[in-house]
């Protein structure tokens, strides 16, 4: 493990330490200074700190880099539907976690999109990922294969011209047809482990719904994705009380017989961010969904 030690330069005053941390070469990316923040491995006048704390110039920041083993490629059965030179569109498996996070870090797609010539961004955990799926939420991701492409497709995501398209089974039924739902998300603030309404760090978050098919006890829901929070369509749904079937954390765990979340990222429409090329991908429900729709329907 490296140690790095560094006093803060006046002209930094009032910066918050996780760029502060991020901007020393040793570290490099903002995502690797906040994990090393929220590790305790950064110390400001040895004493613990947020990665959003203020600081006020002249403090003594020292930091433990632990040594990382790069990423390698593992050989795993991806389902690629669409691709080119600058980008891939995957049919992700519910179970697969999208990039290394914790202590998983070995079996996750990135690992295996490494083979594919995933790339882009400063995060070496999670080359070309410019979105993300819930482990258990099954679906299509789009993956950069360039840093030029990552860059572009991240704007493109931020400008909201990728339209995201999700099949979300729920037990109730919705007041409207259709609707959007606009409530900042955060984490919560009495369960670190969840994300709620209830948060001391609110970000924004714009969900639109479309009733596809009203069932006896479930409705069969398109849900587009206007920002893209963690948890963000389970934790709208279950706050204007339609709770997804088989989610363990925010619906109804076992509803249907599900051991997972009936959510499934069906559809992707985007400009090809090089070409300009028309990009409209769909994706079939996976057998496990596809069987509790029809248990719903019966």
């Amino acid at each position: 493990m490296a140690r790095l030690r560094f006093h803060v330069l006046e002209l930094q005053a009032g910066a918050r330490l996780d760029r502060v941390v991020a901007a020393r070469p040793q570290v490099e990316s903002r995502a690797f200074a906040e994990r090393l923040i929220a590790g305790g491995l950064v110390l400001v006048d040895g004493e613990v700190r947020g990665k959003s704390f203020r600081l006020e110039g002249g403090e003594e920041i020292t930091v433990q880099i632990p040594a990382v083993e790069p990423l390698r490629g593992e050989s795993l059965d991806i389902e690629i539907v669409w691709e080119d030179e600058h980008l891939l569109v995957v049919d992700k498996p519910a179970g697969l976690v999208v990039h290394p996070a914790g202590s998983t870090r070995t079996g996750t797609l990135v690992q295996g999109l490494i083979e594919h010539g995933a790339e882009g961004g400063d995060d070496d955990d999670r080359p070309g990922i410019v979105h993300r799926l819930d482990r258990d939420t099954s679906g299509l991701l789009i993956v950069a294969r360039s840093s030029e492409a990552f860059d572009l497709l991240q704007e493109m995501i931020r400008k909201r011209e990728v339209e995201r398209t999700y099949a979300a089974l729920v037990r109730g039924a919705p007041a409207s047809m259709s609707g959007r739902i606009e409530a900042p998300i955060g984490r919560d603030r009495r369960n670190r482990s969840r994300h709620s309404l209830d948060t001391p760090t609110p970000r924004e978050a714009v969900t639109w719904f479309e009733v596809r098919e009203t069932l006896r006890a479930h409705t069969l829901l398109d849900v587009r994705l206007e920002t893209g929070r963690t948890h963000q369509i389970r934790v709208h749904l279950e706050a204007i009380d339609l709770p997804v079937s088989g989610d363990p954390v925010y619906g109804i765990a076992g509803d249907l017989g599900l051991e997972r979340q009936f959510l499934h990222a069906r559809r992707l429409v985007f400009e090809h961010p090089s070409t300009g090329e028309a990009i409209d991908i769909a994706s079939e429900l996976p057998a496990d969904l596809a069987s509790a729709l029809d248990i719903a329907r019966r």
